[in-house]
């Protein structure tokens, strides 16, 4: 079976050519990272604006000349996102889905981020875990079964790629925060300041990031400061200030990570989303992780917004559920179970 997947759940607009959930024979991602730079973040609006210019162009792109016949499905991701940029790629989808007479399958984008570490298994160990680390989300997922999860923890306030994004800011960094963080903290000396991770009351299982930011923006511009107020620090010490915050906000989602899955005794732990490209996290999480437990990252070029993973988790979805409503509508719940949002 051969799918096209669509995704604009934020700002990269994407189409992807896949057969039988596994082959990519194309992956096509237009970034806006240079639109929204000069802004310090995501700006909905000129995201959606941009969505609509690049849509057409990037799905002709990844079809590569093929015949829309040949297809045998359209996935796109149904939610969560932005509410505007979802729409837009949910009426794309539609649209051909009407004009080529094809079915349409509307994908969850964080089960498409853990589906990219399964990508190309031919068999998984149940039970596992699966971790969504991104700018939206961070939470951990009991897997039971093939598409059966349970939410066991999340973000109480920020997630990390949001805090990564906040404390670039904070240092003078461009957006997005994450790279940029991880290329400074390289020369840093982490243990030159002392952060650490907050603990949520009850739930030790769930994340807090908020606190840890915070406790950045005073090293940065002294006690009770303020993010626009004068640095306390020199440029060299930026570099540790960027290590330090980096093995903290790391190493909660690592420790946590490996409890819940002895927790819960997995076999296997998946993980997906943009910051599971970041080198810290994938030595330590192998490093940590006991022989009993099999790590599954997904492969660089997938961990960011892609549309790959919807076209590949699209096989699935069709396979297992059939094709959805042409009326069926975005869901930006990024709390809500993965079941009830495919």
């Amino acid at each position: 079976m051969l799918g096209i997947g669509i995704e604009s759940s934020c700002d990269e607009t994407a189409a992807s050519v896949v057969e039988n959930g596994k082959i990519i024979h194309t992956n096509i991602i237009a970034s806006q990272i240079a639109l929204h730079r000069d802004l310090g973040g995501v700006f909905p609006e000129l995201a959606c604006r941009r969505h609509l210019d690049d849509m057409l162009p990037v799905v002709d792109k990844a079809l590569n000349g093929r015949n829309p016949q040949e297809l045998d499905y359209i996935a796109v991701t149904s939610g969560p996102g932005l509410i505007g940029a979802l729409v837009l790629g949910m009426s794309t989808a539609k649209a051909l889905s009407l004009a080529w007479n094809k079915p349409l399958v509307g994908v969850n984008h964080i089960e498409a981020h853990l589906y990219a570490a399964m990508m190309d298994l031919s068999e998984i160990r149940y039970p596992s875990l699966g971790i969504v680390v991104s700018g939206g989300h961070t939470a951990m997922y009991l897997i039971e079964g093939p598409r059966q999860y349970t939410m066991i923890s999340s973000t109480v306030d920020d997630a990390i790629g949001e805090a990564f994004d906040k404390v670039a800011s904070i240092l003078d960094l461009p957006y997005p925060g994450g790279p940029e963080i991880e290329k400074l903290a390289k020369n840093g000396d982490p243990s030159r300041f002392q952060f650490r991770a907050g603990r949520v009351k009850g739930k030790p299982l769930h994340f807090s990031l908020s606190g840890l930011k915070t406790n950045v923006l005073y090293a940065v511009k002294g006690q009770g400061g303020k993010k626009g107020g004068p640095n306390l620090i020199t440029d060299d010490e930026k570099k540790d200030v960027a290590a330090a915050f980096q093995l903290a906000a790391i190493s909660d989602i690592v420790y946590k990570g490996v409890d819940a899955a002895q927790q819960y005794k997995c076999n296997s732990l998946f993980l997906g989303g943009g910051v599971s490209s970041n080198a810290l996290l994938r030595e330590l999480l192998t490093h940590h992780a006991p022989p009993t437990l099999s790590i599954h990252l997904p492969p660089r070029e997938l961990c960011l917004d892609n549309a790959a993973m919807i076209a590949g988790l699209g096989y699935h979805v069709f396979n297992s559920c059939g094709p959805s409503p042409l009326d069926f509508s975005p869901n930006v719940n990024r709390l809500k179970p993965l079941s009830n949002l495919t």
